[in-house]
C-alpha cells in the first residue's frame, strides 16, 4: 500500500528513539524505503499543510530552496533562510532533520545528523 494516501499513516507516532529508520532514509534519501520509514516518511511530509516545510525548485534538476507554507493559500512562500542546495539528496537529508526535530522535540545525535 503506498502510505502517502493511507489515513492511518497521518496518525503514525514517531519514536525519537528509533533511529535505525533515520539512518535508512539517510542512506538513501531518494530511494525505495521500507515499509516502517514510507509510513514515517508519509507523518512527515503530509500532515497539516500550514507550516509545513517543503523545497522550492528554483532551477529544476539543480537549485532548491527550503521554504514553508502559509496561512493562506495563494500567500507568498517565505524561504526559511538564504541557503540553495544544489543538490537534492542534501536538500531531502536537511528538511528531514528539521521535520524531526520539529515533529519529535529532539535532536538527531551527532553520529547520524552529519551532513551527507
Amino acid at each position: 500500500m503506498d502510505h502517502t494516501s493511507d489515513p492511518a499513516a497521518l496518525r503514525y507516532v514517531i519514536d525519537p528513539k528509533r533511529l535505525g529508520l533515520v539512518e535508512e532514509f539517510r542512506a538513501s534519501p531518494l530511494g525505495v524505503h521500507s515499509p516502517e520509514l514510507r509510513k514515517l516518511l508519509a507523518r512527515m511530509r503530509w500532515g497539516r499543510p500550514e507550516g509545513r516545510l517543503v523545497l522550492i525548485v528554483l532551477e529544476p534538476g539543480k537549485a532548491w530552496r527550503l521554504s514553508r507554507i502559509p496561512k493562506r493559500r495563494g500567500d507568498p512562500m517565505p524561504f526559511v533562510d538564504d541557503r540553495v542546495f544544489t543538490s537534492l539528496v542534501e536538500a531531502e537529508w536537511h528538511v528531514f532533520k528539521l521535520r524531526w526535530q520539529e515533529m519529535t522535540g529532539t535532536l538527531l545525535p551527532a553520529e547520524v545528523s552529519g551532513d551527507l
